[in-house]
Formats: structure tokens, sequence, C-alpha cells
């Protein structure tokens, strides 16, 4: 086990939000003694973006410690959803959409966490074998009045909306994998601080042990709002890095110093290196975006990614490389055009980009969404800043 105690400072400090009990987690990790530490995830979808990596890295940090790191993919409790941040009850998956999503969790998150070292687990090993009696017993553990003290749940009665009787059971179930893992720690984002702490409480009760909680911060996105694919705001993990760099490039000036911590492994010291070496903030964004595509994609990846980027925001040029849509026809009407090329998800985003003057052929702003254009072979299209599409014809 590394006990040095910089490090430890530095892990139990970097990116937290907070630690319970951080007393007897920082005595444990500097007497040498090798720990128990999980972090749960629901595979509900199939992206990982920067705001998740904030938690994978935390798990790094301690399996470069030494430390003994489980990562529990929810496959029973992502058939129930998760209540925390919803104010509507999410949609169940199937299990043919639970295991293609950690399928593709997995191969980005290999991206930060050496999987040789990492123990994978399923909830559904245990939480698939409780009977009646057993969730009965669970449930007696605590009362309406404290399942209710949950933002979410606050929120939805005060509004008269549903709660459904899984949901309410989410933070019991999840609570339940830190008995069934007889856990030393739990790693968690701060919106998932209610059930770490129904889980703190429960392997107290049936293993008679105390487990540490330590949250993690979150990574706001590039607009300033949660970071979620429903906003649009997400930075992927895997995302290609001239798209990686561009998007950090588009967060908010008052992020960057939120991004310097949470997104990149850059110490005090080089990061106000960086922050003193110009006062353009634009400047400062240039670095920090080579420095979070040079975590994923490698040093001769960043550099290209930044020239790439100065390429076409900087000096007004054409992508080097750009998506290319062979047409089968030359007249279009503008909505189609868009679906088809990928260029919007659907004719209402596409209604909306229109009108919103995102949408340019030939640097020509197209402001009527009901008409039709005719195209010509090597046409390009623009959507926004960072979208491009050249037009082959058949």
């Amino acid at each position: 086990m590394i006990t040095d105690k910089q490090k430890i400072e530095e892990i139990l400090t970097r990116g937290v939000e907070d630690v319970i009990v951080r007393e007897e987690l920082e005595r444990k990790l500097l007497s040498g003694k090798k720990i128990r530490l999980y972090f749960g995830i629901d595979p509900t979808g199939s992206i990982l973006h920067l705001g998740h990596a904030v938690v994978l890295r935390k798990l790094k940090d301690f399996q470069d410690l030494g430390h003994e790191v489980i990562l529990l993919i929810g496959d029973f409790t992502a058939r129930i959803g998760d209540p925390s941040g919803r104010d509507t009850v999410r949609k169940p998956l199937t299990e043919k959409q639970i295991k293609e999503n950690f399928k593709n969790y997995k191969r980005q998150a290999s991206k930060i966490l050496d999987f040789s070292k990492v123990k994978v687990v399923y909830n559904s090993k245990w939480l698939s074998k409780m009977t009646y009696g057993d969730i009965l017993k669970l449930e007696s553990h605590f009362t309406v009045q404290q399942m209710l003290v949950r933002d979410m749940f606050d929120r939805r009665m005060k509004a008269n909306m549903p709660i459904s009787l899984p949901e309410f059971s989410y933070p019991l179930m999840q609570g339940y994998d830190s008995v069934a893992l007889d856990v030393d720690l739990e790693i968690a984002g701060n919106d998932q601080t209610f059930n770490a702490l129904m889980g703190r409480t429960l392997q107290k009760i049936y293993n008679n042990k105390d487990k540490d909680v330590l949250t993690c911060k979150l990574l706001l996105g590039t607009d300033g709002r949660k970071m979620s694919k429903t906003f649009e705001n997400f930075i992927a993990i895997d995302a290609k890095p001239d798209e990686m760099f561009g998007k950090v490039m588009s967060i908010k000036d008052e992020l960057i110093d939120q991004y310097f911590e949470l997104a990149t492994s850059l110490s005090k010291e080089e990061i106000s290196k960086i922050k003193n070496s110009s006062t353009n903030p634009r400047d400062v964004k240039a670095q920090l975006a080579k420095e979070i595509v040079k975590m994923y994609h490698g040093e001769k990846e960043a550099v290209k990614a930044e020239e790439e980027f100065d390429k076409v925001f900087r000096n007004r040029e054409l992508p080097s490389d750009m998506p290319v849509f062979t047409a089968d026809k030359k007249e279009y009407f503008v909505l189609d055009l868009l679906v088809e090329t990928g260029l919007a998800l659907s004719k209402n985003e596409a209604k909306r980009l229109v009108e919103g003057g995102g949408f340019t052929i030939n640097n020509n702003k197209i402001t009527d969404w009901r008409k039709a254009v005719v195209l010509q072979d090597g046409d390009i299209l623009k959507v926004g800043s960072r979208k491009f599409v050249k037009i082959r014809i058949k």
C-alpha cells in the first residue's frame, strides 16, 4: 500500500464534495491497511462523459494506492430506475439494453481504469434472490418520512406528481449493495449522497461496520447547467479529438477553473502557470482543451486538434476532414435534408436550427424551413459552428 501523506491529502480534497467520515478514512489510508471500496453505476445509457470521468478518475486514484477497487454494475437497480434528479418516473430498461450499455461503458471507462485491477460485480446477484421477507426486513429500518427527505420526492409530492413504489425503494436496494459487498468505502457523485448514506446505515445494521463515503463534485456542462445528454451540453469520453477540443473551447469562461480541477490531472502549480501565462480566457481554454484531449487521445492528436480548431475558427477555413453525404437526388426539403444528413436528430430540432439562423449552405443562411433547396456536388452544409457535411451527388 502507498501511504504517502501528500498523495492521500490530494485524493481526499481535489474534486471532493464531502468525506464521511474524513478522519476515519484518512486514518485507514495512512495505516497501510488495504481497504475495499466501490463505485456503483447503473448502465442507463451508452455514453460516458467527462462528468462520469470525475468519479472514475477518483476510483483510479485509490487503485494506484493499491486498494481493492470494485465497479458495481447496477443491472438490477437499472430495471427500477434511479430517481436522483428526476422529476418524472424513469422508464425501466430491458436486460438486453443493460448488457449492451455496460459493454459500451467498459470500453470507454478503460480509457481511465485498469480493468485487470478492477473487480466487476452485478447487483442482480444478490438483489434478485431477495425474498419478500428480506425486503420487508430491509424496509423496516427506515420510515416514510426519512425517504421523503429526498428533494425529488418532495418536489413531486408538492406538484402532485407520481412516485412509483419501485422508485421509492431504489435507495434501499442501492444501499443494500454496501452490505452485500461488505465494503469500507463508497465513492459517488454528490447527487448520490442520500443513497450512499443509506448504505452506510445498512452496513452498520447488518455487518456492524462503519462504511465511509466520499462524494465527488459534479462537473457542469458546457453551458453551465448539469452535464446531461438531454441538454446536449456534455463532452463524451470517446468523442473524436477535434470534437472534444471544440466542445471544451465552448465552455463558459467562468467554468475554466472547475474544468482544470475536475477534468485534468494537472497540479495546482501547473494550473496557476497556465492561467498566469495569458489574460485572454480563449488562450487559457485552448491549453485546457489540449490537456483534456491529450489525456484521452495522446499528445499527437491533441496538437492536431488544436491546429484544426485554429484552422476552422481563427482562419475561417473548412475542416480538413468532414462527413460526406451522398445525395440520390438534387432537390430536398430543408427539414428532410437536415435529418438525412445527420445534422439534426429530428424535424423538430431541424426547424429550431433553421429558425435560430444556425443552418447555412456554402455560407448562405437558410431561414425558411418550409422551402426546398437544390443541391450541387461539393456543397458545404453547416450547422452551428462545428457541424459540417459535404454533398456528393450520385
